[in-house]
């Protein structure tokens, strides 16, 4: 339920502050003073459309605040849980914030969470009824959604499994276009993929490779220099200076010495140290000497190498272990191309089974869909008859599109499409002897706003809403067609709570609070004022709805009437 509703810097609206109650909430008010924005303003907390037009001229931003209570197993409260974000004490604080630039900034209970979220949560906490809900019993593709959300848990379940089906069925169909796509592309497709396969090949690649190159060509670049070098280092350690014999006489006196001083002992074992260290040292700048490379062909070959390698690196990756990658990966898809007369075959088979499969799905989806369509409409004309509609009848024609490329279903092809195979459209006949025809065709405003209202009726049961807003469902109603719209809303109202923008004085006495909504100009400002009526400011705006521009004694005796009348209607109501 609706708690209340904080309102800033919104169209004409300053600031508002609007605590709702249990049952029927109506706002009434002049044409013009702005009633509708209060439901658009709930319209943007539950995440609705936004833009800068909205923002109160001279204002930052606009503010909007809902605060819900829910019990603690609500689809809200679940939502959120998988969020991450807490329902404290079951309740619920939605806040959107729009900048007169037009960005949007979204929270839930304090968290900053994405539009899509904060749609997601408000989606099951209220439904909006308005003048565009209307319209959308006109339109054919809104149909369909009526008779799903009246057909209960296991024609969702059906649903559900018939839309994981086609999933897979349109996946497997992707993907065997793509296997039977066009014959000479594929064939240029082959052609690429063995040239390089046998290029990559044909260089007999090593991981590690071009390194090893790198190194062997940074010698054979310097090779005279290296060779000098170890050359020089060698002759001075082991040449004709012998400079290893002048370490060695020193190693001979320094053991003399130590057997005279063992404290000489540290220096001679260093010494002798550093002569097997040095001996190791001359033989392997030796070993070095004669690996140094002396061939000039072998640079060419080097050069040749990796100018290859360079090559291959430009087309198939960034290093001989990618180019090895991708080769890799052109052998599975030549492979995969190669076979793919075999793996067509399967996909085929494997469609034709999905396909099967998904006939018999949709076929149950479509009886089932029947079956709730029958009794949904059976239960809106009993309602219709609440609403001073006694002879209206309502149909659910249900067909199906043919189609020589789609699945069987009852030994028809027709077209598979993403939620079943059914395509719905409401026919009615409002008088006896009528044929039923299209609602565009025959429905008047008053006729469509209560048709509207029995379907709200039906079914309110089967959603989780708590709250149901009706803006000018009684547009087009007078008279006692009126006085039975007062009655359903009151009647919904019993077991949720409603809010109803009205401007028939019917509907207004019903109602258990009653805010009137008003226009003024303050300080060179137009502003909107929301207020509360106390029972005689009932009296007075009642009065105001039945005479008018003057309000009489009279219209104030009749509005006491109504509030009485309505009291009793109430009580009988339950």
């Amino acid at each position: 339920m609706l708690l209340e509703l904080t309102v800033r810097n919104l169209a004409l609206i300053k600031e508002a502050h609007v605590a709702f109650s249990e049952g029927l909430n109506v706002l009434t008010g002049e044409t013009g003073a702005g009633k509708s924005i209060l439901l658009d303003a709930l319209a943007l907390a539950l995440g609705g459309r936004a833009s800068s037009d909205m923002v109160r001229h001279g204002a930052a931003k606009a503010e909007v605040e809902a605060l819900f209570e829910v019990p603690t197993d609500h689809p809200a409260v679940r939502r959120l849980a998988e969020m991450g974000i807490p329902a404290d004490g079951g309740h619920i604080l939605l806040r959107r914030d729009v900048s007169a630039s037009g960005r949007s900034v979204c929270r839930i209970n304090g968290h900053l969470v994405t539009l899509a979220m904060l749609r997601e949560v408000g989606s099951v906490l209220v439904s909006l009824c308005g003048q565009h809900d209307q319209q959308d019993l006109l339109n054919p593709d809104r149909h369909l959604a009526w008779i799903d959300a009246y057909g209960g848990e296991e024609l969702e379940r059906c649903r559900a499994e018939y839309e994981a089906l086609y999933a897979r069925y349109m996946r497997v169909r992707a993907e065997l276009a793509r296997m039977t796509e066009d014959e000479k592309a594929l064939a240029q497709r082959l052609d690429l993929l063995r040239f390089q396969l046998s290029e990559i090949e044909e260089a007999a690649l090593e991981p590690g490779e071009e390194e090893r190159l790198l190194a062997e060509r940074q010698k054979l670049l310097h090779a005279e220099k290296l060779r000098t070098a170890l050359r020089g280092a060698y002759a001075a350690l082991a040449g004709d200076n012998r400079g290893m014999d002048w370490i060695g006489h020193a190693l001979a006196y320094l053991e003399q010495a130590a057997a005279v001083d063992p404290e000489l002992e540290r220096v001679h074992e260093a010494v002798q140290s550093a002569y097997y260290q040095l001996e190791d040292a001359a033989r392997e700048l030796r070993d070095a000497q004669e690996a140094v490379p002396d061939d000039d062909g072998r640079l060419a070959d080097v050069e040749a190498r990796l100018a290859l390698i360079a090559k291959l690196k430009r087309k198939y990756g960034d290093t001989v272990e990618a180019i090895l990658e991708y080769a890799a990966k052109v052998e599975e898809e030549l492979e995969a191309i190669e076979n793919r007369e075999a793996r067509v075959e399967q996909l085929a088979r494997e469609l034709e089974e999905i396909g099967r499969d998904l006939g018999v799905e949709a076929e149950e989806l479509s009886h089932r869909r029947k079956e709730a369509a029958a009794k949904l409409c059976a239960a809106v004309e009993a309602h219709l008859r609440d609403l001073n509609l006694e002879h209206a009848k309502l149909f659910a024609e249900l067909d199906t599109l043919p189609d020589e490329e789609g699945i069987d279903v009852g030994g028809r092809r027709v077209r598979a499409m993403p939620h079943g195979v059914d395509v719905v459209f409401f026919t009615w006949a409002p008088n006896p002897g009528e044929p039923p025809k299209p609602l565009a065709r025959i429905a008047s405003g008053g006729e469509l706003s209560r048709l509207m209202l029995a379907l709200k009726a039906v079914v309110a049961d089967a959603e989780p809403y708590g709250t149901l807003v009706f803006d000018e469902v009684d547009a087009g109603v007078s008279g006692r067609a009126a006085q039975r719209v007062a009655e359903k809303l009151a009647a919904l109202a019993a077991a949720r709570q409603v809010l109803c923008v009205t401007h028939l004085p019917q509907v207004a006495c019903m109602a258990d609070v009653h805010f009137v909504v008003s226009k003024a100009v303050e300080n060179g400002e137009t502003v909107t004022r929301v207020e509360p009526l106390s029972e005689a400011g009932r009296v007075e705006e009642l009065a105001r709805m039945l005479s008018g521009v003057a309000v009489t004694e009279s219209s104030k005796q009749h509005a006491q009437e109504m509030l009485r009348l309505a009291r009793g209607s109430k009580t009988a109501i339950g």
